[in-house]
């Protein structure tokens, strides 16, 4: 369930690895009155030297303001362990979800946000189709039918920044929405845009992937999640899982089971970004669950 709480916030820290960064960044809280409920830390092995740190903390007692603390943290730790850092929390996220006309995955986490399972705001769905825009009228949210017409797509492109913005959205989930995003848009909301590939990346990255597995004579049919980047379906990968098949089903068994497999895989990848469980650095990715 979603840990969003009015009374705690989360230090989200990765810089060089070395003695000493655990403890002085749970001496500053102590100092202050913070009360720590949760710390996960990572330190990588592959010769790079990262270090990864998350932690929640209840903020009743603090002694300072948040801005104070914010500022203080920065002068006496981030910049002596030369940090990348923020402290989030609070404010819940804003999320729009764009689709096409598949409508497993949107409705799949319009279920969980009513159910209160996804801690988010969905001010918006986007689409290029309009054959959703009953089911998504039943959850009370807004639906943009935005076509891609021939020779237009980079308007159809900025109606979508336009609302995005006007709507204040910090993330933008890709719910099998079938349309390749521009460099500028990406841009716009780096390690924010989750996509759903329905294969198990690296293999069958682009289109038909279900088509080609099938062809392949494949055993298992996965779905990765990961954030989009200019180069498609190569962006860091969040999560991923797989299910078994046989020689027994044909394409489209594969595509049923492949899509209870989309489903739950882009809902978790989504609720770690809501929880900033999901640290990014290079094309690769640090994930506390």
């Amino acid at each position: 369930m979603p840990t969003e709480h009015a009374n705690v916030l989360r230090l989200l820290v990765q810089c060089p690895d070395r003695p000493g960064i655990v403890a002085a960044v749970s001496q500053f809280l102590f100092a202050h009155g913070a009360n720590i409920m949760q710390a996960d830390q990572f330190s990588t092995a592959d010769g790079a030297g990262r270090f990864f740190l998350r932690v929640e903390f209840q903020i009743e007692g603090l002694d300072v303001t948040r801005e104070d603390l914010e500022t203080r943290f920065a002068a006496e730790i981030a910049e002596r362990f030369e940090m990348d850092w923020r402290i989030a929390g609070q404010r819940r996220k804003r999320a729009a979800l764009l689709a096409s006309r598949f409508d497993h995955c949107l409705l799949d986490l319009l279920w969980r946000w009513r159910r209160g399972e996804l801690a988010v705001d969905i001010p918006l769905v986007i689409s290029n189709h309009d054959d959703l825009r009953e089911d998504v009228a039943t959850f009370g949210i807004p639906y943009h039918y935005l076509p891609v017409e021939k020779g237009k797509r980079p308007e159809q492109e900025a109606a979508i920044r336009a609302l995005l913005r006007e709507h204040d959205v910090d993330l933008v989930v890709l719910a099998r929405y079938m349309q390749i995003l521009s460099g500028d848009f990406i841009a716009e909301y780096p390690d924010r845009i989750i996509n759903i590939h329905h294969s198990f990346l690296p293999a069958f990255a682009g289109a038909d992937p279900y088509g080609r597995a099938f062809d392949r004579g494949v055993k298992i049919i996965g779905a990765t999640a990961h954030y989009a980047t200019e180069d498609l379906d190569e962006g860091p990968i969040i999560e991923q899982d797989v299910q078994r098949v046989t020689h027994r089903e044909d394409r489209e068994d594969l595509v049923h089971v492949g899509r209870e497999v989309e489903r739950s895989v882009l809902a978790r990848a989504v609720q770690w970004h809501l929880e900033d469980r999901v640290f990014v650095y290079g094309n690769r990715t640090v994930v506390f669950r």
